[in-house]
């Protein structure tokens, strides 16, 4: 997960508030001032006596020559190191993060370098450093990293059957963010093979609309969570994060506030994309949706075979939710 920090170095009272009202995860300033940061909020501080010491815990290094590119990349192949240049376009940020992926922190002063720092590479770096004294340029930089989505790749699947089963436990994730229409959650029997799951968001005659809520599925199921990773659906809990997806492969994190696993009737959806097949066992409810390739929610008691839904494919398998390049074949 990245983390996004805030360098407050001469110290500010007005500029830290701003960074953990923003949702900053750690304030660097002075050893001195580390007792005042933690009477704000609960959040690391980053400094000599805090909960992350530069110099122990990580490097930190300014670059302003090729000669300090390659001392940057000899720290980063030893542990994290926190790098700071004048100007990037001299400097190729890519070079630091090819030379040792998920351990390069970027300092980012305007949303040029943001764009630059989240999208290096196509991952991005571990973590970024804000260092700015304009309070409002403060809290887009750091709203900007922290919503900065995952992109998902999206198929359309053709139904093959619905299958009404017996009963079994479901999970209901309920989230601290607000869903719309052609959101939810990518959910399966296989890790290699994921349905998009409508969140609750659509008015119905049955029950009020419920859109930080997405009936997930099956208490076995994957669920995409942020990083790439899957998770369990019986595994979340409160204080979790998940990835909420649309229709166009847009992923946003969102944290589970909730998690509700209840005794329903459930069937399973069948679909295929080519040669390839996967399977969703979902509850046997009017309100339960999967996501058609135009974004509309698709009730999955009404969907016949030939409907076309948006899925996720994966190659590989997976080991404890990471995905390993090995045969693994789930049914």
């Amino acid at each position: 997960m990245r983390e996004v920090w805030v360098r407050v170095i001469p110290y500010e009272k007005g500029l830290v508030t701003t960074a953990l009202e923003a949702g900053a995860q750690g304030i660097w300033v002075e050893e001195d001032r580390v007792t005042d940061v933690r009477a704000l909020g609960r959040v690391k501080v980053v400094a000599p006596g805090g909960d992350l010491v530069p110099g122990e815990d990580f490097s930190f290094i300014e670059i302003s020559s090729g000669e300090d590119q390659e001392k940057a990349m000899a720290l980063a192949r030893r542990g994290p190191v926190v790098v700071d240049t004048a100007d990037w376009r001299v400097i190729p940020l890519e070079n630091l993060v090819a030379a040792a992926p998920g351990r390069v922190w970027a300092v980012v002063r305007g949303e040029d370098e943001m764009s630059l720092a989240l999208g290096v590479l196509e991952k991005g770096v571990a973590g970024v450093v804000v260092d700015v004294d304009d309070p409002l340029l403060l809290r887009r930089l750091v709203l900007m990293a922290r919503v900065e989505g995952e992109k998902v790749t999206l198929e359309e699947g053709e139904i093959l059957e619905v299958v009404p089963l017996g009963l079994g436990d479901r999970v209901c994730v309920d989230t601290c963010s607000l869903m719309g229409r052609g959101q939810g959650m990518l959910v399966g029997n296989s890790s290699a093979f994921l349905f998009l799951v409508h969140a609750e968001s659509v008015e119905n005659p049955y029950v009020a609309p419920r859109p930080f809520r997405v009936n997930a599925g099956a208490v076995h199921a994957y669920v995409l969570v942020p990083g790439g990773r899957t998770r369990y659906l019986s595994e979340l809990e409160a204080g979790d994060e998940v990835l909420v997806v649309d229709r166009g492969g847009a992923g946003q994190r969102a944290l589970v506030g909730r998690s509700k696993v209840e005794r329903r009737p459930l069937l399973m959806v069948r679909a295929r994309v080519g040669d390839i097949e996967g399977s969703c066992i979902l509850q046997n409810a009017e309100t339960i949706r999967l996501v058609s390739p135009q974004g509309e929610p698709l009730s999955v008691v009404a969907l016949e075979p030939g409907d076309r839904v948006l899925v996720r494919l994966e190659g590989g398998g997976r080991h404890f939710g990471m995905k390993v390049e090995e045969t693994i074949q789930e049914k």
